[in-house]
């Protein structure tokens, strides 16, 4: 509390007692006729004045805050969204990636900030360029609780949230700590906001960052994509929404819906309980190990040309998809290796695409999945081999699918043949996904011509067609199992 603050508050209070004392004197020893009114309202004036002054600490200004929640309307930021406050809001960013006086670090080079907030406070703010922190290097941040639009000044295919270090001017900022590290930022929390790029960019961009968390935002009209990371690694994005256009779906525009929901371009990342409800493409994967779950894409049917999830990594995409809801909008995926897709429900013909690049596909699972079509003739799983047949097939399983209105396609598969005669031919060519591939057969024949024990064998399984011939005439049923991808 400053000094001359305290003096007048205690000389108020000895003012206080002093009129306190006064007053019970005159009630005692003033005469009967003398009125007491005069006394009790300076009383009363003097216990207003009192309580009306700040016993308290001074607030600080804004830049000397030290609790680490910095409210940006105390930076001049205005909630109406009347006017920019993009240089107010900076200035709230800037104060709060201040280096404590006690330094600590998270990953080495990366400044740990302890936990500071940017409050927007429910407000709706207008910026004209992106909002970035002041430089690389800092962790252990949240900006939270409020809305970002872009104006109609901001730049063309730049990102309302900017987690890269290259400044607006392009040049490339200094890191926060002298140590190097090979990370941009570690534990950034983006959270509970609305993003609307206002069709001049995207909404957020996280490069070569740590363990980034996007939770609980709704991205919208973007041109570019709504969410993009690049390098950097463990980047999750949960209960988010994002759609070019604002629609629930059926909407008269749909053919033109352009821009990317989610780029990934990076290592271990993970979608959780995310809606694309408008995009060319929902979700596009090209960085390696990412874990999609609880995914709701509606982006764009691919009756239109669209894609809801795509995977661009030929031969590295260990990539799992789970318990998803593909809705008119298809899973495309190049050349895969370790892929594996289950619990999913695909509806309106949407289907699994495997597209060769090379020719190589390996350890590939897809199963326990909903099939739901047009009696259309779609495939559950088309191979795309437009470019060239696939070569290399190793550890393919597409198998125990649940369909209706769409075509079955499996790499495992099960029928049997009747007849009275010497060969028997059971025709998988129609089911199994592969033309012309059995790697492992499993038969057996059941006589039904009383004593008869007849020879048999396995004859040829060319062109996905299995004959088994006996030595003799007998009337027999044949049954037979096939396996496309090994003898495992």
């Amino acid at each position: 509390m400053e000094p001359t603050k305290a003096l007048m508050i205690v000389f108020l209070v000895v003012l206080s007692s002093l009129i306190r004392f006064s007053v019970c004197r005159e009630n005692y020893a003033s005469p009967p006729s003398l009125p007491k009114a005069h006394y009790q309202e300076a009383l009363l004036r003097l216990n207003k004045l009192k309580t009306s002054i700040d016993v308290g600490s001074p607030s600080p200004s804004p830049g000397e805050n030290e609790s680490g929640v910095f409210l940006v309307t105390l930076y001049g930021a205005d909630p109406t969204g009347n006017s920019d406050s993009t240089e107010a809001i900076l200035r709230a960013i800037q104060d709060a990636t201040r280096i404590p006086s006690k330094k600590r670090h998270l990953m080495p080079g990366v400044t740990d900030l302890g936990g500071a907030q940017i409050n927007l406070q429910g407000g709706n703010y207008l910026i004209s360029h992106p909002l970035r922190l002041p430089a690389a290097g800092f962790g252990n941040l949240m900006i939270h609780g409020g809305t970002i639009r872009a104006s109609e000044n901001f730049p063309p295919s730049r990102y309302l949230i900017d987690l890269s270090e290259t400044s607006n001017k392009g040049n490339k900022t200094q890191k926060a700590s002298p140590n190097p590290s090979q990370y941009n930022y570690e534990y950034i929390t983006l959270k509970d906001l609305l993003l609307d790029s206002n069709f001049k960019g995207g909404g957020i961009s996280i490069m070569n960052s740590l363990r980034i968390s996007i939770h609980n935002c709704y991205i919208t009209h973007f041109t570019t994509n709504g969410i993009e990371v690049q390098g950097g690694h463990e980047t999750f994005i949960h209960n988010t929404f994002l759609g070019q256009h604002i629609t629930a779906g059926a909407d008269p525009d749909e053919r033109s819906f352009s821009g990317t929901g989610i780029s990934l371009a990076g290592n271990d990342n993970v979608v959780t309980d995310v809606v694309v409800f408008s995009a060319s493409v929902g979700i596009m994967l090209s960085g390696e190990a990412n874990t999609i779950s609880g995914v709701h894409c509606y982006n764009k049917a691919t009756a239109f040309g669209g894609t809801g999830i795509y995977m661009k990594l030929p031969g590295l995409t260990q990539t799992r998809i789970v318990n998803s809801y593909m809705d008119y909008t298809s899973i495309v995926a190049e050349d895969p290796f370790q892929l594996h897709i289950s619990g999913s429900f695909f509806l309106g013909d949407a289907n699994v695409v495997l597209k060769s690049k090379s020719g190589f596909i390996n350890g590939v699972n897809i199963v326990n999945n909903m099939f739901s079509g047009s009696n259309s003739g779609v495939e559950i799983v088309h191979l795309d081999q437009s470019n060239c047949p696939f070569k290399q097939i190793d550890q393919v399983v597409v198998d125990q699918n649940i369909v209706k209105g769409m075509n079955l396609k499996a790499t495992v598969a099960r029928g049997s043949s009747k007849g009275n005669g010497t060969s028997w031919t059971v025709d998988f060519s129609k089911i199994l996904l592969f033309p012309n591939l059995i790697r492992h057969v499993q038969y057996s024949l059941l006589s039904m011509s009383g004593n008869e024990f007849p020879q048999y064998a396995l004859r040829n399984v060319s062109h996905n067609r299995v004959v088994v011939e006996s030595n003799k005439i007998v009337q027999a049923q044949v049954y037979v199992t096939v396996n496309q991808c090994s003898d495992i």
